[in-house]
């Protein structure tokens, strides 16, 4: 696979023209094959837009930039956010040779290369490398190590792209010799500013066109803090303006080119696992308007419904749980009406039972009583049954004591056996369910506390 040398920019390295530089270096007209946000990619810290905490006065990426100190990173963030121009700005600024690598379209023996070019320019030309790898986390662990030892010894300075959180995307042992640099989305304000400047920069639309300030607020909506889409939202409405014959570009026009907003989700990704821990936390913190808000969020953005119902199951025992008995009812009832109703009317149920879970009294009784029991039973092994509680299925059973002195509930008075323990004696008296003074609970807790003799009452009244 060919790769692009790097060029001799500033101090004998730099970065490498951009698609844009390379296509109008040659032929002007070939501008209007360059897209626009292609174009509009800022190659100074001047010209960045955002990322204030990362490149504000005094923050630590600005001051390495300054001192052309700059640590190996990771750049984390959303698409759009502005990693592989950030990047390219950080090369612009350094005395380093920068080589653009795509994790995605090259393979280790082209990395290889890479690493044995940085090699030779290091000992015979005093060069440091600023090697950028572009969706880093396409690389599996082992060939992320490729990386560890031409970091360590300064062969390379890297700078790492990805859109997935890299505690889970990136080994250990490369992210701990990495500055970990978390990219945000654009505000609409900035956006807004982005595009101002594509309408009148002459390597953007030249002043050719003008914006309504609603169409620009609008493209921000659609754009969802993503720069790359908002320019190219902005680059279509002027093709559409164009080819309608004026140079105004209008809310309506926008409200035709972006019909139906991208949801920023990736149900692989992180995104994913933020959003269901929005909504699990709502309906547990029985808000029922941002459960229905980021259920939605999930199935408009094409989620498994089958996961969502599974979920909704899980929900039921997990944080209702005998809080009201019928919680679990209510979600399994509603993955059955899924399956025989499917979309869209399959809707209703899964809307029915996040409205009832949501409002329903929370418990978590049943979660503790079981990991308590849990642990218990990992603490203790396995301890023997109690002879009384055994089945005498056989005389020698029965000769060896097998169900002896046990206490048959149903011929006891109110149908308990007080006092009666069933647990290991070593275990005697341990307590692991406690139901809390929520819903249907408050009743099965006062019942209990009479089973056990805790609140001075006849047991079997109970």
């Amino acid at each position: 696979m060919a790769r692009r040398p790097p060029s001799t920019g500033r101090g004998g390295g730099g970065i490498g023209p951009t698609l844009f530089e390379a296509a109008s270096r040659h032929n002007p007209e070939l501008k209007a094959t360059v897209p626009l946000a292609e174009r509009m990619r800022p190659s100074t810290l001047a010209d960045m837009v955002g990322q204030p905490h990362l490149l504000g006065e005094g923050k630590l990426l600005a001051r390495a930039v300054a001192a052309d100190r700059v640590p190996s990173m990771i750049l984390w963030g959303p698409p759009g956010s502005g990693k592989t121009t950030l990047a390219r700005v950080v090369a612009h600024h350094t005395n380093a040779r920068f080589v653009p690598f795509n994790a995605v379209l090259g393979g280790v023996p082209e990395l290889r290369e890479i690493l044995a070019e940085a090699r030779k320019a290091r000992a015979y030309e005093g060069k440091r490398t600023l090697l950028f790898v572009d969706e880093i986390h396409r690389f599996n662990k082992a060939q992320q190590d490729a990386f560890l030892p031409h970091v360590e010894d300064g062969t390379i300075t890297l700078i790492g792209a990805t859109t997935e959180n890299p505690s889970f995307a990136v080994n250990a042992p490369l992210l701990s010799r990495c500055k970990v640099f978390r990219m945000a989305l654009l505000g609409a304000p900035e956006l807004v500013r982005v595009m101002r400047r594509a309408l009148t920069s002459p390597e953007g639309l030249g002043s050719a066109f003008t914006a309504e300030d609603e169409a620009l607020d609008a493209i921000a909506a659609l754009a969802q803090g993503d720069a790359r889409r908002a320019l190219t939202t902005l680059e279509i409405a002027a093709g559409e303006a164009e080819r309608g014959g004026t140079t105004v570009i209008t809310r309506e026009l926008i409200a035709e080119v972006g019909e139906h907003k991208t949801l920023l989700y990736d149900k692989s990704g992180e995104e994913h696992y933020n959003v269901i821990s929005a909504f699990i936390k709502s309906m547990r913190g029985s808000d029922p308007d941002a459960s229905i808000y980021w259920l939605m969020r999930m199935l408009e953005a094409g989620d498994d419904p089958l996961f969502l119902l599974r979920r909704l199951m899980i929900f039921a025992s997990e944080d209702v749980g005998n809080a009201d008995p019928r919680a679990l009812e209510v979600a399994v009832a509603a993955d059955a009406a899924f399956r025989r109703m499917g979309l869209p009317e399959g809707l209703y149920p899964i809307a029915q039972a996040t409205l009832y879970l949501a409002t329903a009294p929370k418990s978590n009784a049943c979660t503790t009583a079981w990991h308590g029991a849990q642990a218990a039973v990992r603490e203790h092994g396995a301890l023997p049954v109690p002879l009384k509680l055994r089945n005498a299925v056989t005389r020698l059973m029965k000769d060896e004591g097998y169900g002896e002195g046990y206490r048959y509930a149903h011929n006891e008075e109110g149908g308990v056996a007080a006092g009666e323990s069933y647990l290991p004696e070593e275990m005697r008296g341990a307590r692991f369910y406690e139901p809390t003074d929520r819903g249907y609970e408050r009743m099965i807790g006062e019942r209990l506390r009479r089973l056990r003799g805790e609140d001075g009452g006849d047991p079997k009244a109970s």
